[in-house]
This record gives structure tokens, sequence and C-alpha cells, in this order.
């Protein structure tokens, strides 16, 4: 009985044993290779010094407390901040900016030898680069011209953000501005100077409304009045007379007046036929 009880426990020590040596035994090789994800790159250090090769996507021998391989993410990243800066016409406005980056895959050594990994690129480098590229863009326009010209306002930032991040190997995609606020009297200020304009442009466009209206009211009046005055000199006594007798209709009025004459027509007795 002894016997047989000693059997099981005999095989589960063998069995750990086994186990803990493939255990121990895998994760030593596991030691002398390393893996580059996709989307990474990896830096190889030696000695504690950074070498000059790059590692792509893929599994590649180490020599373990010799070499060692830090790896960067180079996929697109976003970064947001919340910044504040100052207008030509000193006022105060508050903006969200996003920025879309990767770090180049073929210098990632350098970024990681001179910056450290992607935390430290986004606190050192690129929080502090938009503080001041956007501190440095707004003072060039008023509170207004930003309202007006935020397209322009991201050009310039976009290029001087580029220009500032590749120095460290680091590309820019896009910079966004997704938000730009004002204080709230001055936004109300621009609301009311809008409004005023607009009132303007109305009453502009009214006074040359009626301008127009009536400088066409003073040419219908000349062309009546020339009409007239050639009329006048076309209008002859025979002309008169020969309108009136195309418009007589033969009857001769039943009203006389004091001094028997009959208007228009001088017509004589003798020339009326007989009856």
């Amino acid at each position: 009985m002894t016997s047989i009880n000693r059997l099981p426990r005999t095989n589960y020590i063998t069995i750990g044993g086994i186990t803990l040596t493939l255990f121990i035994g895998i994760t030593f090789l596991k030691s002398f290779l390393v893996t580059v994800n996709p989307g990474e790159r990896g830096v190889v250090v030696q000695l504690g010094k950074v070498q000059n090769n790059v590692l792509d996507e893929g599994t590649y021998p180490v020599l373990p407390f010799i070499t060692s391989v830090k790896k960067l993410n180079v996929r697109i990243q976003k970064t947001d901040i919340e910044a504040s800066a100052g207008t030509k016409d000193l006022q105060n406005i508050s903006t969200k900016l996003t920025l879309n980056w990767y770090i180049e895959p073929s210098k990632v050594n350098k970024v990681y030898q001179e910056i450290g990994d992607v935390n430290d690129v986004v606190s050192r480098i690129i929080t502090p680069a938009l503080n001041e590229v956007l501190k440095a863009a707004t003072p060039k326009r008023t509170a207004e011209e930003i309202l007006t010209e935020r397209a322009q306002l991201k050009e310039d930032i976009d290029r001087e953000i580029k220009k500032r991040l590749t120095a460290y190997g680091i590309h820019v995609n896009e910079v966004a501005l997704v938000n730009v606020a004002f204080s709230p009297e001055f936004a109300k200020a621009i609301e009311a100077k809008q409004i005023a304009e607009q009132q303007a442009k109305q009453a502009e466009y009214e006074a040359l409304k009626a301008t127009k209206e009536a400088q066409a009211e003073v040419n219908r009046a000349k062309g009546q009045a020339e009409a007239q005055r050639l009329m006048r000199q076309t209008l002859t006594p025979e002309l008169l007379q020969k309108q009136a007798i195309e418009k007589w209709n033969g009857q001769f009025p039943q009203v006389m007046s004091s001094n028997g004459t009959l208007p228009f027509i001088n017509v004589s007795p003798k020339n009326l036929p007989a009856k």
C-alpha cells in the first residue's frame, strides 16, 4: 500500500521537474530572440550604445546582457492639446489643437537616442512646439481677423510646426484647429458689429434703390417732355385742320355759340348739295 502511494508522488515530482526545465529552457531561448511587431521599429542598443541599424518587422537573434532592442511605434499618432494665446489687438483666445504625426521609421534610432520613447516625444517636443507656434502665429492677427481668416492661421501653424518637428525625425500629417473661443464680452461685441454692418449694408442698398428709381422717373419725364416738344414742332394749323376733318362724323353741333361760328371747319353753304 505504501509503495502504491509513493509511485504517483514520484511521478508528480518528475512531471514538475520536466515542466520547470522546459519553462527555463524556453525562457532562456527567448532571451536570445526579439520580435518587432507590425507598426514598430527596433532600436538596437549594444553595451549601452545606440547602433546605426534599425530593425524592421520580424524576429531577430540577440545576445542577452550585451544587446537589447527598444521598440518604437511608427504608426500615425494623434495628440490633442488645449492652449491659449494673445491676439494683435490684445484679446485672449483659447483653442484646441489636434496634431496627427508619426516617427520616421528610418530615424527611430536618432529619435530614441536624442529624445526617448513616444511619451518623451509628446511631452518634450510636440506639446511645447505646438504652444510656441500658436503663440507666435496669433499676435500677427487681430481677433476679428482670426475669425475671418481661420484657414490662413491654420496654414501658418501647419507650415511652422512641420518645419520644427521635421528636424527631430517626426513627420506631421495635419494640424487641426478644433475650436477657437474668445471671451464672452468680445463675442457679444463681434455679434453686435456684424449686425450693425448688415443693417448698414441694407440701408445702403435701400438708398441706392431709391436713387435709381428717382433717376428712372427723371429719365421718363425728360422723355415725355422731349416727345411733347417734337410734337409741337410738327403740329401746324393745316395738320390740325386735316386731323379735325378726318375725325369729323359729318354732323354739325346741335348747340351753336352766340357768334354763330362752327368749330374746326369752315364749310360754305353754296357748296352743299341741293335737296
